[in-house]
């Protein structure tokens, strides 16, 4: 399989340089990684000019053979900009590990360990391998918060920052020390600033109209003043009580109590089940990682009205899960499903063997959400792992459900993202109990 090349940003002691990095690819039946670079020597450059001025006359290097280095010296300087995804600042990390080991803390961390892994395998840096390998917490940053709570994961965290506050810097020397510059042609090197500069330009503008068009226009209080100092108290409560908007269609029952019925169709048949977020988090009808999935609307109604109903689901956590089993046993309950929450998994596999431009973004991306949160309340990271941008899948995934002009696309054949696809979706079905 042929995959991407990447600009990437290292945030190094010497600063912020750019590259580029070919994630796994199979080729030939062996699997492949590489970064721009020449036997020993990494090369970056101080900005995206200089590395498309280098790229474009450039010989012989450690990327000459990859698939897909010939779409590479056509891309334009802005092409050639790290995205947020692929800006690693290794030189942050010590100060990264002072906050508390949240969601977005591990997840930024996990991002610079996993390329920080990567130039130690691809490059033979000893040293990096060394401190990545002397605390067990570096190893399970990509499994997220779980393996970091309670007082194990306490110990695991510490035993990351100290290790971090003793060794890191040795890790980024041998990083920064094989880091090169090569020269670059001056001719070319003018013509790319001239590019930087004109988007830089462009970007600076467009920001600044926007900034224009977001203005609140003053209130004007030149005009009776008399008259707005005799209203201020009738403001002032109609401000507390502002009017309903007649236009606003009613909430219902389930919106009232915070649980959506979903639908789900998946393998030519269509199932029905309950999904609640509990401080953000997913809740699904069931237990133990299993999701209660019923045949029909009203199936799934005579479930929630059986005794088991009320305890034997994860959702009996929820305050107003009781309103929904009284409601059910009383034979007045309606389950009706949002288009928002419906969720079409059958045939994705099909469109995305066909390549990206096939895909609807839609379903891609609600197939994304369900996988994501059925995984997430089973405390199964293989869905995350899967979609990681690093990760073939994860990449066409970002490329149809985010789409940037400045990306590069996946490249043909896709067999290994049709592959992880059908895994995730497997392992769902597998969640499903069914009735």
């Amino acid at each position: 399989m042929a995959a991407d090349i990447v600009p990437i940003e290292l945030g190094l002691p010497q600063g912020d340089v750019v590259t580029l990095w070919a994630p796994r690819w199979r080729e030939d039946g062996e699997e492949w990684e590489a970064f721009l670079g020449n036997s020993e020597d990494l090369y970056a450059f101080p900005d995206a000019a200089h590395l498309a001025a280098y790229v474009r006359t450039a010989g012989e290097h450690d990327l000459s053979d990859h698939p897909a280095w010939h779409v590479v010296p056509a891309l334009t300087v802005p092409e050639l900009l790290p995205d947020a995804d692929h800006q690693f600042d290794l030189v942050g990390v010590p100060e990264l590990v002072t906050e508390e080991p949240d969601t977005w803390t591990l997840g930024e961390l996990a991002e610079i360990v996993a390329i920080a892994r990567s130039l130690a395998e691809v490059c033979e840096l000893d040293t990096v391998r060394e401190v990545l390998d002397s605390a067990d917490g570096f190893s399970l940053l990509d499994q997220g918060r779980l393996p970091f709570t309670g007082r194990e994961g306490q110990r695991l965290w510490e035993d990351l920052t100290e290790v971090v506050a003793e060794r890191w810097d040795d890790l980024l020397d041998e990083i920064d020390q094989l880091v090169s510059t090569p020269d670059v042609d001056a001719d070319e090197l003018e013509k790319t600033s001239e590019e930087l500069a004109a988007y830089t330009s462009e970007a600076a503008a467009a920001g600044e109209e926007l900034s224009e068009d977001d203005d609140i226009e003053p209130i004007d209080d030149s005009e009776d003043s008399e008259a707005g100092a005799s209203d201020e108290a009738g403001t002032d409560e109609e401000a507390e009580e502002p009017e309903a908007d007649e236009d606003e269609e009613p909430v219902g029952f389930w919106g009232e109590v915070g649980i959506d019925p979903i639908k789900v169709i998946t393998s030519g048949q269509e199932y029905y089940t309950l999904r609640c977020y509990l401080d953000d988090e997913p809740i699904f009808h069931g237990s133990n990682g299993s999701i209660e999935v019923f045949t029909s609307a009203k199936a799934l109604a005579r479930n929630l009205a059986e005794p088991s109903a009320k305890t034997g689901s994860d959702l009996s956590e929820v305050s107003t899960w009781n309103a929904v089993t009284t409601k059910a046993t009383a034979g007045e309950l309606e389950v009706e499903v949002d288009a928002d929450n419906t969720y079409v998994l059958q045939g994705i596999d099909e469109d995305i063997a066909d390549g990206p431009d096939t895909v609807d973004p839609t379903q891609l991306d609600l197939a994304v959400e369900l996988l994501t949160d059925a995984a997430d309340w089973a405390d199964d990271d293989s869905v995350n792992a899967a979609l990681r941008s690093s990760e073939p899948l994860g990449w066409l995934v970002s490329f149809v459900v985010r789409p940037d002009p400045l990306r590069l696309a996946p490249s043909a054949p896709y067999t290994a993202e049709v592959e992880a696809w059908r895994g995730l979706v497997d392992a769902f079905e597998r969640r499903l109990r069914k009735h």
